[in-house]
């Protein structure tokens, strides 16, 4: 891990997409305080949160950490990652705009560079050497520490990182696609093999599948008395197939139902740390209760079919 600039202090990445969204400021703070003070270094941000909030307009989350990074004067400290293009479309991911949209980047968040700069979706009207040349600029620019894709397949990943490697550029060293329990077809076997064989650190979304895996969805009637009862819909069918397991091991280890998830989630191959949030202070323990459980191989491999 120590050879990408963005990935220092605990395995885990704390999610910002809840700051200044389900977490007010003083809330968002305390949870950036006690990740801090626990030894977390690692905060995972995108210009476009939260936008779809009413009223919001992207940035919000970003702007949240600035004022803690500055208040607390702890900017050295901290692996910030941030992304552009959230939304995909054609031309998010052109130089001139890539460059544009980091500036309003680094106000929002205060400081003067982020330690890893995503492309948050792919952009297939930009040319991929255009894309390449786009972020490359910005480390040499020095307002980039390392690169990262996210939601990209197999495919284009593999391709923009060979382009970059043959014209002696900066390439993408990070992934961030979804990868969890219950959906692993965004981090399929090819993309798995190409990140192992080319070193690239894979920091998962939605680690505990939208709270699916915290075990508190069993039946639709739970759903609705959720507010993100809508965003777990997609992981409830298959994910009940995997809460049998998941309550047997966690019985087994005496951990919580979610800690084993991220603890799963930490021994896949490829793996470098997962990303959680929280809403609040005291749900940072889940994380690091995953950090100290160690599961056997078998209960490893129990978790592993009951998804397949």
């Amino acid at each position: 891990m120590s050879v990408h600039p963005a990935i220092s202090g605990l395995p885990l990445v704390l999610g910002g997409n809840v700051f200044d969204f389900t977490a007010d400021v003083d809330t968002s703070f305390a949870i950036l305080d006690r990740f801090y003070e626990a030894g977390g270094r690692m905060v995972d941000t995108a210009q476009g949160y939260s936008v779809w909030v009413p009223g919001h307009v992207g940035g919000e989350s970003e702007a949240v950490i600035g004022q803690w990074l500055t208040s607390r004067g702890v900017r050295a400290d901290m692996r910030i990652h941030t992304k552009t293009g959230m939304n995909g479309d054609p031309g998010d991911l052109e130089p001139g705009k890539v460059a544009a949209e980091l500036e309003k980047s680094l106000e929002r968040l205060q400081t003067d560079y982020v330690d890893l700069y995503y492309a948050h979706r792919d952009d297939v009207q930009t040319p991929q050497d255009e894309v390449a040349e786009g972020f490359n600029a910005l480390v040499l620019d020095g307002k980039v520490r390392e690169l990262g894709a996210s939601n990209y397949d197999a495919a284009r990943l593999g391709a923009i990182h060979a382009l970059a490697l043959a014209n002696g550029q900066r390439p993408f060293t990070v992934l961030q696609n979804e990868y969890n329990l219950v959906e692993r077809d965004a981090f399929g076997a090819d993309l798995q093999q190409l990140c192992i064989e080319k070193g690239i650190a894979m920091l998962p979304w939605f680690g505990l599948a939208a709270g699916f895996l915290t075990g508190k969805y069993r039946s639709r009637d739970d759903l609705a008395k959720h507010n993100r009862g809508s965003s777990i819909e997609r992981f409830f069918d298959k994910g009940l197939t995997i809460l049998p397991v998941l309550d047997d091991v966690a019985a087994e280890t005496g951990a919580s139902l979610a800690a084993v998830s991220l603890a799963w989630l930490a021994r896949q191959p490829g793996i470098t740390a997962p990303i959680a949030s929280a809403s609040r202070p005291d749900q940072l323990d889940v994380q690091f209760e995953a950090i100290a459980l160690t599961l056997s191989d078998d209960q490893i491999a129990r978790l592993t079919a009951a998804g397949a």
